[in-house]
């Protein structure tokens, strides 16, 4: 019989442990082949050397999110160590709803956010082999929630430093230029979207903090003009409303180590009539470059409600 020893100094205890040490009982009954023993701030396992090395990978995912979200409940506890939740529980009857795919982020609330279409699926695995991926396709097929959540994930595995996050700012058939306030209060509508992702993605209070301190920057396509954006993952959402030499004053902008998605959806053009969507001219000229991978998704990626799909097909012929 073999011995592990886990620090568990970066997390708070009665998270960890659960009220009454609940969280410790279901951890022992799920590794019935192991003895647990914890005290103070360190957790010794004894058993085989299979046994331990399961646990011990289980057990550093489950520290890791108590140590990002500071909360711990029963359904998180289940789903990191791998046990089904109970028949009727919430686990169980949300699961159609995010059951393809790997976690991409653990947001709060026990949020599970994932890639669950095949061309989702396809964007996590363009964005892992390319620095620039295209995500074309129509409302509701996840583009934006999906690249975000990529972006979200990149931050917290340390992989880049900052996440920028751009809009060019067209109106969508309404006059927003007459709203009061200043110019924060006057770009955020156009912006909203990406706040409303951040939102599923990362606790308030640290999403508060990433946009004070700059960690994630939220702001309008003209505002990249002039900057070298590097060791970033960078997002240009709605890229269908960029016109030529936005689009490529964007793409220019890319550093060394960054990730550039550029969503778009070139049946919602809100240019003036006269003006050429500069997305049509990247997805005809840049197909054939290495490292830029470009996905289209469709109705069948629609992952809103479920008449979103059938208004999709009912306009398919209207542009």
């Amino acid at each position: 019989m073999n011995e592990l020893k886990i620090s568990i100094d970066n997390v708070n205890p009665a998270v960890l442990w659960g009220p009454n040490n609940d969280h410790f009982e279901i951890i022992k009954k799920q590794y019935p082949k192991l003895k647990l023993v914890a005290r103070g701030n360190e957790l010794k396992v004894l058993g085989d050397d299979h046994e331990l090395a399961v646990f011990d990978e289980k057990f550093s995912h489950l520290l890791n999110h108590v140590e990002k979200f500071e909360n711990l409940n029963i359904t998180d506890l289940e789903r990191i160590l791998g046990s089904r939740a109970p028949s009727g529980s919430v686990a169980e009857n949300n699961g159609d709803k995010s059951t393809t795919g790997e976690v991409l982020v653990f947001g709060p609330n026990g949020i599970l956010v994932k890639a669950r279409t095949p061309n989702q699926r396809r964007m996590v695995e363009g964005i892992n082999k390319n620095d620039i991926l295209f995500a074309i396709g129509p409302a509701g097929t996840g583009k934006t929630y999906t690249a975000v959540a990529l972006a979200v994930r990149a931050l917290k595995n340390k992989e880049i430093k900052r996440i920028i996050l751009t809009r060019p700012a067209v109106e969508a058939g309404e006059n927003l230029g007459f709203l009061p306030g200043d110019l924060k209060e006057k770009i955020d509508p156009y912006l909203r979207p990406l706040y409303d992702a951040l939102d599923d993605m990362i606790p308030a209070e640290k999403l508060k903090v990433y946009l004070e301190n700059r960690t994630i920057e939220i702001a309008p396509l003209a505002f990249m003009r002039g900057r070298t954006l590097d060791n970033c993952f960078v997002i240009l959402d709605e890229a269908q409303n960029a016109t030529d030499m936005q689009l490529k004053m964007f793409l220019t902008r890319m550093g060394p180590s960054a990730k550039f998605i550029v969503t778009g959806d070139v049946t919602q053009i809100d240019l003036p009539k006269k003006q050429q969507s500069g997305l049509h001219t990247a997805l005809r000229i840049l197909t054939e470059i290495r490292g830029i991978e470009i996905i289209y998704l469709t109705g069948e990626d629609v992952v809103r409600h479920k008449l979103v799909k059938r208004i999709l097909e009912a306009y398919g012929d209207i542009q």
